[in-house]
């Protein structure tokens, strides 16, 4: 081999040499700027559990289409306790600090023998509606055992008030004056009702059979009954001791 032809050669391996050490550290540079990328991207922070009583203040509460509380309701060891005296207008109260859309609600509650009430979501105030049920869904809160005949179905307990009766093979029925659960799940493809640990109700909000049944039933009068979509959480007042307690709503 000439010497010529050696330097060229040693230039062309030399070359290639840098090229391939050059490669390596883009790619290690590179690499490391795409964990960096990884490693900095923001986690989605998890949704909290919201208070709505604390079980000492009813700091967000308020009558509906009111703005203060009732005299009806009371705060009675760690408990929100209406005393009954409302009746079908004028007693229910709202959590009228925020409005909410899509969440799971949960409480603890018990009820006086024979007592009625109801949880509301989705409540749109105004001076045209009395009450809440006008517009607002409602899960049927009711002592079951003590209530005087007859009831329809869809009058009893974790029913979703003249819409969606309570599946019987689930529900646990409680005695008045026991604590009971209840959990409320509301996105636009599902709604569930829960009661003491058990699903009892599960629909399609604003599908083609919920639209059926209000057009049917006892909402064909009420044009505006669960077409919102936010709104605000209520509780009814319907002429029974009642007492809620570790309500709390998260944000889905």
């Amino acid at each position: 081999m000439s010497v010529m032809l050696f330097q060229i050669y040693k230039t062309t391996l030399s070359l290639l040499a840098i090229s391939i050490l050059t490669l390596g550290i883009s790619c290690k540079e590179n690499t490391k700027k795409e964990e960096k990328t990884i490693a900095e991207k923001p986690v989605e922070p998890k949704q909290e559990w919201i208070a709505l009583f604390d079980g000492t203040s009813t700091d967000g509460w308020r009558g509906f289409n009111q703005e203060t509380l009732p005299k009806s309701w009371v705060v009675e060891d760690g408990c929100l306790k209406s005393l009954g005296t409302g009746g079908d207008i004028g007693g229910d109260i709202v959590y009228g600090a925020k409005e909410f859309e899509n969440f799971i609600l949960k409480m603890e509650w018990k009820i006086s023998e024979a007592g009625n009430s109801g949880i509301f979501y989705h409540v749109q105030e105004g001076e045209q509606y009395e009450s809440p049920y006008q517009n607002a869904p409602e899960y049927q809160v009711l002592d079951d055992i003590g209530f005087p005949p007859p009831l329809e179905d869809w009058q009893m307990l974790g029913a979703d008030y003249a819409m969606y009766a309570a599946d019987t093979t689930q529900k646990v029925v409680k005695p008045a004056g026991e604590w009971n659960t209840t959990k409320i799940v509301f996105t636009p493809d599902n709604a569930e009702y829960w009661l003491n640990g058990k699903k009892v109700v599960q629909f399609d909000p604003w599908s083609d059979d919920w639209n059926k049944r209000k057009a049917e039933g006892k909402w064909k009068d009420y044009p505006d009954y669960g077409v919102a979509k936010k709104g605000l959480i209520g509780l009814q007042d319907h002429g029974s001791f009642i007492w809620y307690r570790d309500i709390k709503i998260k944000e889905l």
